[in-house]
């Protein structure tokens, strides 16, 4: 059985409105690919090409926010907070004070908006934790402990 992507509310809206712009888009780019096309040459033009391959990049992209979005499982308001999953409001401690994050998916996450991944290094060592654990993760300048203060 396939892991469900578990999407806020928010997120879900934001990758639905995401596709449709990406729809767009590429509607877009397949009529200028027509208009740019000329049949009788063997050669393409550089243009052609750099549209080709923008529609490419396009059609890459609505595939993997169908599946994400077939696969996918919106988190009601009603979570659990006794230990930390992905929907959750995390207030942690760290030496320069307290930061709240909320753990999102990794497509909605937005480290400055302070959503971060569950597939992050920090979000992975937070995700089944609970108030007042202690967790270390490995981080550039060495290792940092953070001390969960509360959960939302």
């Amino acid at each position: 059985m396939t892991k469900k992507n578990l999407l806020t509310q928010e997120g879900y809206n934001s990758l639905t409105q995401q596709l449709k712009d990406l729809k767009n888009r590429q509607d877009h780019l397949i009529t200028q690919i027509e208009e740019v096309a000329q049949p009788d040459e063997s050669g393409e033009d550089g243009l052609a090409s750099q549209l080709k391959e923008e529609l490419e990049v396009t059609n890459n992209k609505i595939d993997e926010i169908e599946e994400t979005l077939a696969d996918s499982q919106i988190i009601t308001d009603k979570i659990k907070t006794d230990c930390i999953q992905v929907g959750c409001k995390v207030k942690i401690k760290i030496d320069s004070g307290t930061k709240e994050f909320h753990i999102v998916n990794q497509l909605e996450s937005d480290p400055t908006a302070n959503k971060i991944s569950d597939q992050s290094p920090l979000g992975q060592a937070l995700i089944g934790k609970k108030v007042n654990d202690k967790i270390e993760v490995d981080a550039p300048v060495g290792k940092i402990i953070y001390k969960i203060v509360s959960i939302k």
